[in-house]
């Protein structure tokens, strides 16, 4: 995709985005504006993936699905990309998967990025009514679980290298943040 692609005037519409298509950056819609990000590193990918797996095996049992780096829309005006995503499981030919149907969102903090991972998404995905918010962060391999409270998130737990996180809702499962670092 080309800058034109995204010269535009006004507020970006659902159907406007969607239209976008797919591209190698992640482009997602804040309140009607397009937030564009580049790829992620090779450091990011690799601890995507290895959670991933860890997560999906868990996720299975409990009639979830794992899904990388979907459309999540929030409300009308707000879609995101998160890294992973834990939802009930859905029609996989849709665009979007809908807030209502997340338990479980996962943003792998990256450097140039972190504000957006650890504020504003976070208020984002509280508002919509997720229940569950997991940080991972890359420089440290600290993890960090935040459970819904109204409409915001506290920190429920967290994991270390060498001290894993244990999830119990909305699967049951243990990540050692040390086996997810390069």
């Amino acid at each position: 995709m080309n800058v034109a692609a995204y010269e535009h005037d006004g507020p970006w519409t659902d159907e406007e985005y969607i239209a976008l298509g797919e591209t190698s950056q992640r482009v997602e819609l804040f309140d009607g504006s397009l937030h564009v990000t580049p790829a992620p590193t090779p450091r990011h990918q690799r601890i995507s993936r290895k959670l991933g797996n860890l997560l999906e095996a868990a996720a299975e049992p409990a009639g979830l699905d794992l899904l990388e780096a979907v459309n999540v829309r929030l409300r009308p005006g707000r879609v995101v990309i998160p890294d992973l995503v834990m939802a009930r499981i859905i029609d996989f030919d849709e665009v979007y998967v809908e807030a209502a149907d997340v338990r479980l969102v996962c943003e792998i903090v990256a450097p140039g990025n972190a504000t957006t991972d650890r504020v504003l998404k976070m208020h984002y995905h509280a508002a919509a009514g997720i229940d569950w918010y997991l940080l991972v962060e890359q420089a440290t391999g600290v993890l960090r679980l935040y459970r819904r409270r109204n409409r915001h998130f506290v920190e429920d737990s967290t994991g270390k290298p060498g001290d894993p996180l244990t999830l119990v809702d909305p699967v049951r499962v243990s990540v050692d943040p040390a086996d997810l670092l390069p």
